[in-house]
């Protein structure tokens, strides 16, 4: 089994620019490099990566492919081409698409004032140009309006994959349920429709949670989807922010332990490597 960490960051405070990086961070409101990252990998016997974007720029793209280029580890890049400009974004997906590591493409429609941006007329256009060229989107849905739009691309965009990051986020702290399970099951109704059991320590009780504070939701997301449309990701450094790498991976580790062997390769490395091509 090749493990895969399929949704993690780098940035540089001093070389990009990040605006919902602010002081208020905390912990993370600093700079985070491949170096810091590869011991905790190997630690935890993680072997590839997929690197996702932290800005809506250029430059952000740009770095993490030189980083890509730099560490065998990364083994694909999720960056970001402007889908509200489609001609422009036809421009970008074709530069990028040379190099070995570009996965796929998110932007961060969350902190878009407009939670419909994602379905206006020039974004979905653009999302066809990624289904054209064999292209994920990965999807931020933070508010549950986020997360109905996900089935609204699916029909839309028949032949576009996509996946929603970190499981959208579910109410784990408050111990909530609904909209976001029912909303969730509607969005596996779709086979192109994916979901990464990942960022879910920083959306339950920072200084206590637990494999078991998780449990309802990754259990409800395994009955939705199954092992072969979910993939595991650390979401470090924002991991950070509730915990370290290491409880990240054991409590996920816990969290699996009731599944088979071939289902625990697949939410563990197999499913992140299909859905994103990754290369040998």
């Amino acid at each position: 089994m090749t493990v895969v960490d399929a949704h993690q960051h780098f940035w540089n405070l001093e070389t990009g620019s990040y605006p919902w990086l602010t002081p208020e961070a905390g912990p993370i409101h600093r700079t985070f490099t491949p170096e810091e990252l590869l011991p905790q990998l190997a630690a935890a016997g993680v072997e590839r990566t997929v690197l996702v974007q932290a800005a809506d720029t250029y430059a952000d793209t740009d770095a993490m492919l030189a980083q890509a280029d730099a560490f065998d580890v990364i083994a694909g890049v999720v960056g970001w081409v402007p889908l509200h400009r489609p001609d422009e974004a036809a421009e970008a997906l074709e530069r990028y698409r040379g190099h070995p590591a570009f996965a796929g493409v998110r932007h961060l429609i969350h902190d878009d004032p407009d939670p419909d941006w994602v379905i206006r007329e020039p974004v979905v256009e653009s999302l066809g140009l990624l289904a054209a060229a064999g292209l994920p989107f990965d999807v931020v849905a933070v508010l549950p309006r986020h997360l109905e739009h996900v089935p609204v691309l699916a029909e839309r965009v028949p032949g576009l994959r996509l996946v929603i990051d970190h499981l959208a986020k579910p109410p784990i702290r408050e111990k909530g349920w609904e909209p976001w399970a029912s909303l969730i099951a509607r969005a596996a109704e779709h086979p192109n429709v994916y979901a990464k059991v990942s960022g879910l320590n920083t959306a339950a009780d920072a200084g206590t949670w637990t494999a078991e504070d998780l449990r309802p939701y990754v259990d409800h997301a395994l009955e939705a989807f199954g092992p072969d449309r979910l993939m595991f990701g650390s979401d470090w450094p924002v991991a950070l922010l509730a915990g370290d790498y290491a409880q990240v991976w054991r409590e996920t580790g816990v969290l699996l332990a009731g599944l088979t062997e071939a289902d625990r390769a697949a939410v563990l490395g197999g499913t992140a490597t299909r859905f994103y091509g990754l290369a040998d």
